[in-house]
Parts: structure tokens; sequence; C-alpha cells
């Protein structure tokens, strides 16, 4: 998109994709259906959430992630937020895949911290990561905030919780806040931009919002255009066109 067609503040959050505080590897179809295109859509319309059974992930990880992802990126005037484009389903599906269950990962030991270029060497698989993460950070907040967990604190508290994890600031029991923030973070930036077939991006909303064409076969003669938004809706890999 141009840049008059958005705003620096979102604009930055899709550049960084790190935490800012303002309004600013796949799953397969045999893990969970996905709800129906036209529902989809409705939902995005009315920045509404879709409704989603989660099977991997208990009522108390689920709460704190409707939280969590609802402050990572939330709806604005300016595009929708994680939660309504169905970012939550694409968690719990992506959990349940052998990725996320460190199957197709080396995971023996010895597990030393290493230097970054070196890659992640823990023990935990990507899902245990989120689900330590989530237990510890809930801890620390009733700790802080009289047995509040981090769901049932105000928007400005949430916030700065998860800017101490950016910032690995929390010191947690089990696990590095700066590692659990950043997996998360991810996630929540995979499943808002991926193909709506892995459960988030529904009604393509976040491409409709950045201006991808999505799985056309030919926009060759826009690939050098800087100067104006791509005028043609997105098609995804089912075929299906925004």
């Amino acid at each position: 998109m141009s840049d008059d067609t958005q705003s620096p503040s979102r604009r930055n959050l899709i550049k960084s994709m790190v935490f800012v505080p303002i309004g600013a590897v796949a799953a397969t179809g045999a893990v969970r259906a996905l709800t129906s295109a036209t529902a989809a859509d409705a939902n995005v319309a009315e920045g509404k959430p879709n409704a989603y059974t989660p099977s991997f992930f208990n009522q108390v990880e689920w709460k704190f992630l409707s939280a969590a992802v609802d402050r990572l990126i939330p709806h604005d005037e300016h595009g929708p937020g994680a939660v309504e484009l169905g970012v939550l389903e694409f968690l719990d599906r992506h959990m349940q895949t052998p990725f996320a269950a460190g199957d197709i990962w080396y995971m023996q030991g010895p597990f030393v911290q290493a230097k970054p270029e070196f890659g992640y060497q823990g023990k935990l698989a990507l899902r245990d990561i989120l689900r330590v993460g989530i237990k510890n950070v809930d801890g620390y907040c009733a700790s802080q905030f009289g047995g509040k967990a981090f769901a049932d604190l105000d928007r400005k508290q949430q916030e700065e919780i998860l800017k101490g994890c950016e910032g690995g600031k929390l010191k947690l029991e089990d696990i590095s806040a700066k590692l659990f923030f950043t997996n998360l973070l991810n996630e929540v930036r995979n499943g808002y931009f991926a193909d709506p077939k892995h459960g988030g991006n529904k009604g393509m909303g976040a491409w409709k919002m950045i201006g991808y064409p999505g799985m056309r076969a030919d926009y060759l003669d826009w690939v050098e255009v800087r100067d104006k938004p791509y005028p043609i809706g997105p098609v995804d890999l089912a075929g299906r066109r925004g």
C-alpha cells in the first residue's frame, strides 16, 4: 500500500512486528475443519472474533491468549485485529502439528545458551514454550496484582507486562520471558499473515489491509509500482477471491 493510505503507527507495526501497545509450519485441514468463508468474512466485517473451540489449549491458556493476542495486534481504524482474523484458531491448530511438537526438530542435548546466530538451543518445543510461558506470566501477575491472572488486568497493565517480557525485564521462574514473548509474537504474526487455510487471516483481511495480491498467477505489471496501492483483491490458495 502507498504511504498515504496507511498510518505510520500501523505501518511500523507491520514492518517491525515488535510489540507496540497502540490501536494501530502450517497446520493441516485434518487437525480441524475451517469455518465457512462466508461466516468468516461476516465476522471480520463486524470486527468480531470467530467462534472456535480450542482442542489443544485449556481454558486458562485460552483466556490468556485471547487477551495477549488482542494487545499484540489490536483492531483499529486502519485494519482488523488478530483476534477477529482468527489468529487464536491458527495458534491452537498449529500447536497440534509435528513442527510445534518438536517432532521434526533436533531435540537432543546438550542444552546451552548459544549465540543468536546458532538459533534456539533449548529443550522445550514450541508448544511447550508457549504453555510454560503462559503459566509463568500468569503466576507473575498473580504475585504482583493480588492474585489476578494476566487476562484479568486492565489493558495498560497487560501492555506493561508484555513490554517487560519483550525486553527480558520480567524474571519468570521456568523460562526466559524474552524467549516466550518472541515465540508468541512470531506465531501471532504467522497466523495474521498466513493463507486462510491455516485458520488465521480470515477473509484475507490482513492481505487486503497491506495490498498483498495473494496467490494471483500474474501481477508482474505491478511489481515495480511504488506510488499507488494494488487495486485488485487477493486470491488465497483455495482460489477464493478477496
